[in-house]
Order: structure tokens, then C-alpha cells, then sequence
């Protein structure tokens, strides 16, 4: 029979007792009486449901009809939904309403009700198979999943939570609020009726344990929901019962008169239910702990682990007196090793929820201790998404406990401000801002608030700013630092005026004084601010691009443009005026003025500070030499020159005075040299020098062609090729100056054969340079004659400009030579010859890089030239054949050039192939003689540099066809070419090349095998072919590699020697398809073979089609395959499958560690984290002992026995 106790409870805030009440209900089933006493209840045969005293509300499957087997079935109208799946997928009612209809069913009819839910979990799962009202009352559980797991439709693999698109996604949201709000709409009453939720339970944990991943990921989904639902019940419980005893010890402590006899035992009765109420709440939370969590939290699939860890740490955060404790926190601790960055980011994102409340520090103790080295190396996880939280959880660490952190620790994660990975570097920014930065003592900062500048709190903030710089020793990247920390210090960041006064203003007493090394990072950081709050983006390197600004940080933009303009219209002059001795402070502070709004000189009447400008960067023109500081100064005129704004005269009146006395300077000091001649003393030369480096830097960004520097630059270089003693450093500016005369010079057709002849002269002093004794002219000769010829190139006339044909210059066959080798004697030089001819220069490792990308750069030249078909391509070959002695230096470079080349010419570009293997060839041969040593190493080379040429010909062997047969056509002339001098029984001087030409082989069709064989056989005696002694091998070797894969060859394509791996490949799939159209054969006359440049593919024929091979594996072989670790991708399922599938319940969970840097071990937890695996809610008063759930309800695999945990040893 059901016994149904109801209890009134007042409300806890009323002492009086008047006020509002809540009804309690307890439904308790007692246990039928069998010939052997009390027996388990069975699954499935529950007591009648008391009759219904009126007509219930009709649920959305009440509506639609419902079948005599319990299935729910549509309604006829056709769109009505009449599941709770459907109703749930479409999400047009309220949830609150679906669960109250959903209750009044299960009123009516428990079992019933029960099978929509069974079938929503198995619906929901992608599951077509229904569980009919005669399986859920005679079957177990084990065998409705067996039978829903035959009927699964495995065919797509995809089911509602795994499938994209917005209506599933929102699927999952509707499915994990129907749970949530199906448990708190029944916390009142059916929860505790030991039927509706041991049936769910007892569900949901057989199917978690399912082979079908949808099953098991669904069921563990819907399980972490329900626990998560289950723990706001149990809080409720709790603060009710706290209430409770509180109004019980209120009552109690009156005095006897006044004492309400009947409260105090409707209270306790009210305590001892919420007692009961709470034990059945517990025991629910263990069936799903130790049932569904325990095991699924090491699941194969990454998903479900992730689903887990989430869910633990919702439990944490919402009830912490119950979880928060060591006992739960070791299981998001192990999977921080996690190979997946999906969970691990789950793991810390559960962290930071608890770390956020400071209040939790205490219970968190023991895990910071044990886990926070591995917490700081995940830091550098990766996976970037991964070691941005990893950088927030250890600022929350920090912010909650500074002791907490080492320096060490702090060190690691300071450098990441650096890192090219934005959000990477600004979550390292907001850790530095808070460690160094932020401000603890209120009183000193109140103090120091109301002061400004240099006294300002900002003040000591920016020396610790320029400190943490300098000690960084990553000065050159000053734009990442100030990007890192511009989200979270702008305020510090934007302080010019602070920055400004520490600059400018001399120190007060007491006050140390800022080094020059200090001015200098401050000037640098101050200068990348700036930058930073004019463009609104971050700096080159770092971030994809420009995006597009929001309205806001538009205002933003306009706003700060407009504060640093007034700032520094006012400052730049006095920054200028102070530092213009120091070339490197200046050239800094000149970048600013290109981040003004140069509107604010007129509009804000400061035309007086536009002339103070103006005359400091003139006398800094006048004052250095250097290049950088030169070209700072010049960008700056061409800034302020810009024809839109209206102070551009004022400054190109500037302008052409420093101009007009520049050159005026210049052709004073060009014509004493001229006059004087060898006898030039130092100040002439300098004075020739520095005039022409200015000129120069300004002739890159201005039109100086009114001035004519030309003339005076050509005068130069001819004295210095007559008399040879020209300073090379004088040379190399008027080469540069020269070059951008002519550039700026404007194609008027009138003008044409004037500036032919000009360019032509040019190039022919150009080409004199080259025979310089100075490296440095020969390599600008060098740089400009390849730029011009790329200027001025067949490609000039393109695009309906045949008038500018005067102009194109083709370089004849001296100047090709003579740039070939410029690129043999100055790039493709050793190591030790490049340190030799630095010339006294320090052999370090900033030299080197800087050599190596100057060598880069004259190779890129030359090899553009060869790209655009300006220099014959077998000037080429000597380029390639370096392709594996240079190939960590140029390979890059070389493989573009060849792969460009190819598309402009396959058969050239072969043929060119086929001339640098036979170059090298020779060179072998005139240092070892005739008889060569096939097993040195030199030939090795040389047969391992055709591979990789033969490997660039791809797979695609019909569109090479024709440059792979005239490769072999040139390859057995070259080997036949030259026949030995002792005699015809001897072989030729070149026939080992045959045994080079064997690596290219297996890209011949197998047609045109049998040509090239023929081709072969042209030169060969009878003689030949009877030889086997060691000198005919190559021969031999490569008759060989033609006459393999003849008719078992069946798929041309991949036609290669018996020692390929394309023939391997093969042989593995056999036979294709009879649809397939294979090559035709062709007869083997050799016609082709008899034409010198190109060949014709003789045949129309169509690429043979490559198909897939894999066979789909039987699941019962690939559940018992267990593959070995090293060759699965981590984090893939191989790596957590044993014999079932899944992990076995007695195995250690399997973690792997996924840093950048090195693994790192675990050390043994044993000692601090005791494996508890009962969930017990904080005690309260007269507590019973907590019933088991009775096991009838249970399949015998869902509750793990052992409590002393799931058999897995800690680490």
C-alpha cells in the first residue's frame, strides 16, 4: 500500500508562526510481503497509482493519441510535435510548461509517463528504435539498451549533440534546462517516491556504459545535468534545514510560559523529513558519482571527459561545503594532463569559477600546492586557448594569494608578454599589471593621487615599467610589451604627461636621476604608446590584420589622437632640443609627428610650434650622418608635406632651403674632389660623404629631379672606375642616389631616348662595379643592376603600353655571365670564408644572421630575374645543383625558384634540371678522375639531389610527361657523350651518370619506358650488353630500372622501380577497377626521342583515377585491435581503447603531458588526498544512517561495491 505523509511547514521567517505555509509531501512505498519476508521491490511491477480525483491536464503526448504499445504517435494534423523529443528539439513551448505537463501524466500513469522519458533519453541519442510498454515492465535494463543498441542507425555517426547548425545547438540547451527544471518542478515530492528517479538513474548509467558513443555521451550529458540539478536540491535542503534549527532553538530557548508546545514538534517533524529528505538526495548523487562520473570522466572520447569535468566543477562552485574538498578536486587536478586542450580547458575554466571567491582559498590550499606547478607550466600549453586560462587561473592565484607563486613562477609567465600570440600576451600583460603594477596600500595611493607628473602614482609605475624592459633584454620588441599591456594599463600606458616630465625635468632631491639606458627604453616605449593609440591595432607580427573598429574605439582612437597631438606639438621641440646629440633617441622621437592630427598646427593656431619643429629636425639634418636618423628625418618632411593640409607650403618652403643648401653643399664638395683628385685629404671626402647621404635618404621619399643630383653622382663613379680610388662609401651612396634619379624621373614619351641613354649608362657602370675591389659597391652594383633589369624588362610594354619600348633592356650574354658569378663567389660561400672577409668584425651571432640575410637577398634578386625569363634559364642550373649543400640558407628560395620555372617552361626547366646534376658530374670527375668511387659520399650527394628533384615532379606523371623523357634523352647523351680513350671495350668517361639518371625512373610512364629503352639501346654494342663487371653496373642499374613493371603494371600513374615506394604502394592495392581507363600502350619506334627541344605527348590521355583503398573495419576486430601508443595521434581514441572499447573500471586513467617544452612526471598524491568516493553532505542534527538505494532497481554493473574508490591508483 502507499502511505502519503503531508506536513504544513510555516515560514522560517515568521517567529509568531502565522504567515505562509509550504506543503511537504513524502510518498512512502512499503514493501510487499512474500513467503520469504520482505522482498526487493522489482523494476517495473510498481503499486497502482492512487485514482486520479479529476480529469488531468493532457500533456503534449496526450494530444497527439498514443498507441496501444506505448508509443506516441502524430496526431493526423500533420506538425503538431507528440514526443518529448520533438517538443524539446523545436523548444516552441515554455520548458516550465512541458515538465508540469509531463508531471500530470506521470499523476495519471507513472509507467507511462516514465516510458516518454525513457524514450526522450533514447530519442535524444539518435536512436530510431522505441522501448515498447511490454519491454520496460519484462526487461532489465541491460537488455532495453542491447535491444535499442541493435536498432541504432550507425550508418551517419552523427546524432543530436554531435550534429551542426543552429537548431541543435539550441537542442542542447533545451535538452539540458528540460532536466533541470523536470528536477526542480518534482523536488517536492516524486523525486523522494524511490520509483521515478531510481528508474532514470538506473537508465541513464547502462547506457553510459554503452559501446554506441551517442549512448554514452548523451546518457553522461543528461547524467552531469541531473547531478548538477540534484546538488541545488540538496543546498536548498540544507539552508532549509539550517533554518529549521534555527526556529527549533528559538522556540526552545523561550521560557515555559511562552513556549509553543505544538511548533516545537511540528518543527521537529519538518527537521527530521528535511533529514530524510536530504539522505535520499545523497544517495541519488552517489548512484551518479560513483556509477556515471567515476568512469566517464577518463572516457575514450574527449567530449564526454569534457562534460564531466564542467559539471564537477559547477557542483564545487554551487555547494562547496560538500565538494570543495580534496577528495573531488584531485579528479580536475589528474585531468589537467589531459592529451586533449578541450579538456584541459575545462579543467581551468572549473579552477577559475572557485578561485575567483577568495573565501575558497583556505579549502583550496593543499590543491594550489600539489598542482600549481603544473598549473604554471600549462602556460606555455599548446594550445593557445589552453595557455590563456592557464595564464588567468595563475593571475587569480596571484590576486588571492601572493605567497602562493614563486618567482620562478612569475618569471615563467612574464616572457609570454612577448609572445606573437595576442591573447596569449595580454592575459601575460594583466598577470604583470597586477604583480608590478597594481596598487596595494589605499593611503599612499590617496596621497599621491591628488600629485601629477613625475610625482604622480603613475611616476614610480613607469621606472618599474622601463626596468621590467630593460632587464628583459628584448628591446627590440618594446611594440609587443606595450600591446600586452595596453587592455589592462592603459591609464599608466597613456600618462604622457608623467612621461613627458620625466624626460624633461630635472630630478628633485632624493630622486635618482634616469641613465641614459633608462631615457632611451622610456623614449622607446613612450614612442610605441603613441603608435599604439593613433593606429588602434596591434603591432606587425602579432594579430591577423586590421580589423574593422567599433563606433566606440573609433571615439577612442579620435580622442587619444587628439590628447598625444597636444601633448607633444607642444613637447616634441624640447625632446628634440635635449636628446639631438643621441642618434638613437632622436630617431625615435621623429616617428611620432606621422601619429599628429596635423589639422591641429592651423585649426589650433600653433604655427609656432610647427617652425620649432621644423628648425630641430633641420639642425638634426645638419648634425648626423646616420642612415636611420636621415630617413627618420626625411619620412617626417614627407608627412608634413602632404598636399591635404594646409601648412604643406610652410613646410615645403622648409624643405627646399635645406634642400638648395644640401646640393649647393654637394657640388662645392663634388667638384674640389674632382679638382684635387688623388690628392683629396679626408675633409673633402667627408664633406662629399655627408652631403650625399642626406641627399640620398631624401631623394627615397621626395622628387629632388629639379635638382639634377644625377650628373654630379654619374661624375663620381666614372672618376672612381678611371682612377680606381674612389671611397667605397662614396660609391655606394651615389650608386644609391643615381638609382633613385632615375626612378623618380617621369616617362614623357618626348623624353624617351634621353632617358634610354641615361639608363644605359647607368647599367654599364653598374656592370663595371661588379669588378670592384670593394664588397660592399660590388654588391649595391650588383643589387640595382637586377632591379633595373626588372624595371625595365620585356614586361615593360605589357598592358597596351608599346610606346615605353625604347625603354626595355635585354642583358646580353657578358652581363648574364658576369651576374652568375657575382651569385657563385658571394653567395653560396662556407661559413669560414664569410667570417674571414667580415673583415675584423665580431664573429657573433647577430653578424651571421645579418650576413646570411644579405646573402638571402642577392640570391632572391638574381632569381627573380630568372623567374621572369630576363636571364636564360640554364643559367639556373648552377643555382640548383646547390640545392642540398646550401639547403638550410637557400632551399627555401631555390625550391620557389624551381617551382617557378617549371610553370613557365616544364621542359626547359627539366632540361635545366638534368644540366646541374651533369655540372656537378663533371666537377666529381676533374677532381677524382675517370674512375670514380660509386660509394664516396660526393656521389651519394649528387644521386640524393636527382631524388629530390625527381620528387619535384609530384604524382601527376601526364602533365610531365614530356620533360621527364627529354630529361632521360639528355641524361643517356650526356653519359654517352664522350667514349673512353682506351678503347671501345671500356666504358664511356660519363656512363656512372646512368646510375644518377636511375632516381628519375619511376616518373617515366611505362610506355614511355620502352621509348627511352629503344632511345638506350641506340647507343649501346652487343658488347655492352654482355658486360656484368663492375664498371657497367650503372648501365646495367638503369636498363633495370626501365625494364621494370611491364605487364603487371597496371596503374602508370604510380609506375616506379622495384625498390620505390610508389610501387609499394601499388602492390598493396592490386587490381583497379575494369571502369577505370587505363594508358594506352604505345609502339616503341622512338620517333619522339629524335627531336632536340621539345616533345609531343603522343596520344590523347587521360590521368588515370586513384581511389581509396581502405577497407571499413569489422568493429568487433577494431574493439579487440589494441594499437600501439607511439603510433596513434595523441589524444585520439586508440589511446584510451582496451579490450571493450572503453577503459576497464580497474585501469589508471590515462593522462599524457601536452607541453611545448618537455613532459614532466606526477608526483605521488597518496600522501595528502585520501580517495573518498561517498558523498557526504555537511552534518546536521540527528541524522540516521543514509539507506542504500535498493539494488533491484540497479544493473548489476552500475554501483561500483569497493568504497574505498574505482580500483585506480593515484599517481
Amino acid at each position: 500500500m502507499c502511505v502519503c505523509v503531508c506536513l504544513v511547514c510555516r515560514d522560517s521567517s515568521n517567529e509568531s508562526g502565522q504567515g505562509d505555509s509550504v506543503s511537504l509531501s513524502l510518498s512512502v512505498s512499503e514493501l510487499e510481503d512474500t513467503g520469504e519476508g520482505k522482498s526487493k521491490k522489482k523494476r517495473g511491477r510498481p503499486g497502482r497509482p492512487p485514482a486520479a480525483s479529476k480529469k488531468a491536464r493532457k500533456s503534449p503526448v496526450d494530444k497527439g493519441g498514443r498507441r496501444p504499445n506505448g508509443m506516441a504517435q502524430h496526431n493526423g494534423q500533420g506538425g503538431d510535435p507528440s514526443t518529448l523529443f520533438e517538443v524539446v528539439k523545436l523548444g516552441k513551448s515554455a520548458m516550465q510548461s512541458v515538465v508540469d505537463d509531463w508531471i500530470e501524466s506521470y499523476k495519471q500513469d507513472r509507467d507511462m509517463a516514465l516510458l516518454d522519458l525513457i524514450n526522450f533519453f533514447i530519442q535524444c541519442s539518435g536512436c530510431k528504435g522505441t522501448v515498447r510498454i511490454e519491454m520496460f515492465r519484462n526487461m532489465q535494463n541491460a537488455e532495453i539498451i542491447r535491444k535499442m543498441t541493435e536498432e541504432f542507425d550507425e550508418d551517419s555517426g552523427d546524432y543530436p549533440l554531435t550534429i551542426a547548425g543552429p537548431q541543435w545547438k539550441k537542442f542542447r540547451y533545451n535538452f539540458c534546462e528540460f532536466i533541470c527544471v523536470l528536477i526542480r518542478q518534482c523536488q517536492y515530492s516524486i523525486i523522494y517516491d524511490e520509483y521515478m528517479m531510481d528508474t532514470v538513474i538506473s537508465l541513464l548509467t547502462g547506457l553510459s556504459d554503452s559501446q554506441v558513443r551517442a549512448f554514452r555521451h548523451t546518457s553522461t550529458l543528461a547524467a552531469m545535468k541531473l547531478m548538477t540539478a540534484l546538488v541545488n536540491v540538496a543546498l536548498n535542503l540544507s539552508i532549509n534545514q539550517d533554518n529549521t534549527q534555527r526556529q527549533y532553538e528559538a522556540e526552545r530557548n523561550k521560557v515555559a510560559g511562552k513556549r509553543a508546545t505544538d511548533k516545537l514538534e511540528l518543527l521537529l517533524e519538518k527537521r527530521k523529513e528535511l533529514q530524510e529528505n536530504q539522505d535520499e538526495i545523497e544517495n541519488m548523487m552517489n548512484s551518479i558519482f560513483k556509477g556515471i562520473f567515476v568512469h566517464r570522466y577518463r572516457d575514450a572520447i574527449a567530449e564526454i571527459r569534457a562534460i564531466c569535468i564542467e559539471e564537477i566543477g559547477v557542483w564545487m562552485k554551487l555547494y562547496s561545503d560538500a565538494f570543495l574538498n580534496d577528495s573531488y578536486l584531485k579528479y580536475v587536478g589528474w585531468t589537467l594532463h589531459d592529451r586533449q586542450g578541450e579538456v584541459r580547458l575545462k579543467c581551468l575554466k572549473a579552477l577559475q569559477t572557485l578561485y575567483t571567491n577568495r573565501g575558497l582559498f583556505p579549502k583550496l590550499e593543499l590543491f594550489t600546492n600539489r598542482f600549481k606547478d603544473r598549473i604554471v607550466s600549462m602556460t606555455l600549453d599548446k594550445e593557445y586557448d589552453v595557455a590563456v586560462e592557464a595564464i588567468r587561473l595563475v593571475t587569480l592565484i596571484l590576486h588571492g594569494s601572493e605567497d602562493a607563486l614563486s618567482n620562478e613562477d612569475c618569471e615563467n609567465v612574464y616572457h609570454l608578454v612577448y609572445s606573437a600570440h595576442r591573447p596569449v600576451a595580454v592575459a601575460a600583460g594583466e598577470f604583470l599589471h597586477r604583480k608590478l603594477f597594481s596598487r596595494h596600500d589605499p593611503q599612499a595611493e590617496e596621497a599621491l593621487a591628488k600629485r601629477r607628473g613625475r610625482n604622480s602614482p603613475n611616476g614610480n609605475l613607469i621606472r618599474m615599467l622601463v626596468l621590467f624592459f630593460l632587464e628583459s633584454e628584448l628591446h627590440e620588441h618594446a611594440a609587443y610589451l606595450v600591446d600586452s599591456l595596453w587592455d589592462s594599463s592603459q591609464e599608466l600606458l597613456k600618462d604622457w604627461d608623467c612621461m613627458i616630465e620625466l624626460l624633461l625635468e630635472e630630478p628633485v632631491q632624493g630622486e635618482e636621476a634616469l641613465g641614459d639606458r633608462h631615457e632611451s627604453a622610456l623614449i622607446e616605449l613612450m614612442v610605441c604608446t603613441i603608435r599604439q593609440a593613433a593606429e588602434a591595432h596591434p603591432p606587425v607580427g602579432r594579430g591577423t590584420g586590421k580589423r574593422v573598429l567599433t563606433a566606440k574605439e573609433k571615439k577612442t582612437q579620435i580622442d587619444d589622437k587628439n590628447k598625444l597631438t597636444e601633448h607633444f606639438i607642444i613637447a616634441l621641440p624640447m625632446l628634440l632640443s635635449k636628446y639631438q646629440a643621441d642618434a638613437e633617441k632622436v630617431a625615435n622621437l621623429l616617428q611620432i609627428p606621422q601619429f599628429f592630427d596635423l589639422e591641429v598646427y592651423s585649426s589650433g593656431r600653433m604655427e609656432k610650434h610647427l617652425d620649432a619643429l621644423l628648425k630641430q629636425i633641420r639642425l638634426v639634418v645638419e648634425k648626423h650622418t646616420e642612415t636611420e636618423v636621415l630617413e627618420a628625418c626625411s619620412k617626417t618632411y614627407s608627412i608634413l608635406c602632404s598636399e591635404e593640409y594646409t601648412i604643406m607650403n610652410r613646410v615645403d618652403i622648409a624643405r627646399s632651403q635645406l634642400i638648395d643648401e644640401l646640393t649647393d653643399r654637394f657640388s662645392h664638395s663634388v667638384e674640389d674632389l674632382l679638382q684635387e683628385g688623388d690628392e683629396a685629404d679626408d675633409d673633402d671626402i667627408y664633406s662629399v660623404l655627408s652631403s650625399l647621404k642626406k641627399l640620398t635618404a631624401f631623394h627615397n621619399a621626395h622628387d629632388l629631379t629639379k635638382w639634377d643630383l644625377f650628373k654630379n653622382c654619374y661624375r663620381l663613379l666614372k672618376m672612381g672606375i678611371e682612377q680606381g680610388s674612389m671611397p667605397e662609401q662614396i660609391a655606394v651612396q651615389a650608386l644609391q642616389c643615381s638609382h633613385y634619379s632615375i626612378l623618380w624621373v617621369n616617362f614623357v614619351p618626348d623624353d624617351l631616348v634621353a632617358l634610354r641613354r641615361v639608363v644605359k649608362s647607368f647599367l654599364a657602370v653598374c656592370q663595371q662595379c661588379l669588378s670592384n675591389v670593394n664588397t660592399p659597391v660590388k654588391e649595391q652594383a650588383f643589387m640595382l643592376l637586377c632591379d633595373l633589369l626588372m624595371i625595365f624588362s620585356h614586361q615593360l610594354t605589357t598592358g597596351s603600353r608599346e610606346a615605353l619600348q625604347p625603354l626595355v633592356f635585354n642583358p646580353d650574354g657578358t652581363l648574364q655571365s658576369e651576374l652568375l658569378s657575382f651569385v657563385l663567389d658571394h653567395v653560396f660561400i662556407d661559413q669560414d670564408d664569410e667570417n674571414q672577409s667580415m673583415e675584423g668584425d665580431e664573429e657573433d651571432e647577430a653578424n651571421k644572421i645579418e650576413a646570411l640575410h644579405k646573402r638571402r637577398n642577392l640570391l632572391a634578386a638574381f632569381s627573380k630575374l630568372i623567374i621572369y625569363d630576363i636571364v636564360d634559364m640554364p643559367a639556373a642550373a648552377d643555382i640548383f645543383k646547390h640545392y642540398m649543400k646550401y639547403y638550410n640558407d637557400y632551399g627555401d628560395i631555390i625550391k620557389e625558384t624551381l617551382s617557378k620555372t617549371r610553370q613557365t617552361d616544364k621542359i626547359q626547366c627539366a632540361k635545366t634540371l638534368i644540366l646541374s646534376l651533369q655540372q656537378l658530374f663533371n666537377e666529381l670527375v676533374q677532381d677524382q678522375g675517370p674512375n670514380l668511387d660509386r660509394t664516396s659520399s660526393h656521389v651519394s650527394g649528387i644521386k640524393e639531389l636527382a631524388r629530390r628533384f625527381a620528387l619535384t615532379f609530384g604524382l601527376d606523371q601526364i602533365k610531365t610527361r614530356e620533360a621527364v623523357a627529354t630529361l632521360h634523352k639528355d641524361g643517356i647523351d650526356f653519359a654517352f657523350k664522350f667514349p673512353n680513350p682506351k678503347g671501345a671495350e671500356y666504358p664511356p668517361t660519363n656512363l656512372a651518370f646512368l646510375e644518377v639518371l636511375c632516381e628519375f625512373s619511376s616518373k617515366l610512364l611505362r610506355q614511355d619506358k620502352k621509348t627511352v629503352h629503344s632511345y638506350l639501346e641506340k647507343f649501346m654494342t652487343e658488347y655492352m650488353m654482355e658486360r656484368r663487371e663492375d664498371v657497367w653496373l650503372p648501365l646495367i642499374a638503369y636498363r633495370n630500372s626501365l625494364l621494370t613493371g611491364g605487364d603487371e603494371d597496371r596503374m602508370s600513374v604510380t609506375t616506379g622501380s622495384t625498390t620505390s615506394r610508389a610501387s609499394t604502394v601499388r602492390s598493396k592495392r592490386g587490381r583497379p577497377p575494369l571502369h577505370k581507363k587505363l594508358v594506352p600502350e604505345e609502339s616503341g619506334d622512338g620517333s619522339w626521342v629524335m627531336r632536340n627541344d621539345s616533345l609531343q605527348t603522343p596520344g590523347g590521355l587521360q590521368t588515370p583515377q586513384l581511389t581509396s583503398t581502405v577497407l571499413r573495419e569489422n568493429p568487433r576486430q577494431a574493439a579487440e585491435h589494441i594499437p600501439d601508443q607511439d603510433s596513434s595521434e595523441p589524444g585520439s581514441e586508440p589511446d584510451f581503447i582496451h579490450k571493450r572499447g572503453l577503459m576497464e573500471d580497474d585501469a589508471e586513467p590515462i593522462f599524457e603531458d601536452v607541453m611545448m617544452s618537455s613532459r614532466g612526471q606526477l608526483e605521488d598524491m597518496n600522501e595528502e588526498f585520501e580517495d573518498t568516493m561517498v558523498i557526504d553532505l555537511p552534518p546536521s542534527r540527528n541524522r540516521r544512517e543514509r539507506a542504500e538505494l535498493r539494488p533491484d532497481f540497479f544493473d548489476s554493473t552500475a554501483i561500483i561495491e569497493d568504497d574505498s574508490g574505482f580500483g585506480m591508483q593515484m599517481f
